[in-house]
C-alpha cells in the first residue's frame, strides 16, 4: 500500500525553508558547498541552490557525492564528482531521506579528510531511525515510521515531484 505524504506544492514549501534556514545560518559566509548524495540528494541540493540564488546573495557550490552503497566501508566507495575546493568552507551535506545515518556518516568521513570550517546535514525526510551519531540540521519533514516502511522520494518530473510512504 502506499501512502502519499508530500506533493509537489508541499515539497517545494519544505525546500524553500530548507533554503531559507540554510541562508539564515549562514548570512555571514562568503560561500558555501551544497553536496549531495547521488541521486535524491544531489537533485534536493540542485533545488536548495536554486532558491539560494533568488532569496540571496550567497554564493553557493554544488558537488555530487557518488556512493557505492554496497561497499560502504571500502576506500573509494564515497566519491566527491567535481574537484571543488573544501578547505576552509561551510559544507552543506545534503540527502532526500535520513533513515539509518550510516551513508551520510561515511559521506561525513570523504568530506572530512578535508580540513572544513564546518558540516551541516540537510534532508527532505527524517525518518527517526538513526543507528549512527547523526542529526539533520535542516529537515523538511520528521516523520516517525517503522522499519519495514519505505520512503520514495521523487524529484525529477517538475510539478510531479512526491514523497510515498509503501509499506
Amino acid at each position: 500500500m502506499e501512502t502519499s505524504i508530500l506533493n509537489a506544492d508541499q515539497i517545494d514549501k519544505k525546500i524553500t525553508r530548507i533554503a531559507y534556514e540554510i541562508y539564515e545560518d549562514n548570512s555571514s559566509e562568503k560561500e558555501i558547498v551544497l553536496a549531495g548524495t547521488d541521486p535524491g540528494g544531489f537533485e534536493l541540493a540542485q533545488k536548495i541552490e536554486s532558491v539560494l540564488k533568488k532569496i540571496s546573495p550567497l554564493k553557493t557550490s554544488l558537488t555530487k557525492i557518488q556512493v557505492n552503497k554496497n561497499a560502504l566501508a571500502e576506500e573509494g566507495a564515497i566519491t566527491l564528482e567535481n574537484k571543488i575546493n573544501l578547505t576552509g568552507k561551510t559544507i552543506i551535506l545534503v540527502d532526500d531521506v535520513l533513515n539509518t545515518g550510516q551513508m551520510l556518516s561515511y559521506c561525513m568521513k570523504a568530506i572530512l579528510r578535508f580540513p572544513v570550517k564546518s558540516v551541516r546535514i540537510a534532508v527532505l525526510v527524517d525518518r527517526n531511525h538513526t543507528l549512527f551519531p547523526i542529526k539533520s540540521d535542516y529537515t523538511g519533514l520528521s516523520i516517525s515510521t517503522t522499519l519495514q516502511e519505505h520512503i520514495k522520494v521523487s524529484l525529477k518530473t517538475k510539478g510531479k515531484e512526491s514523497v510515498i510512504l509503501k509499506d
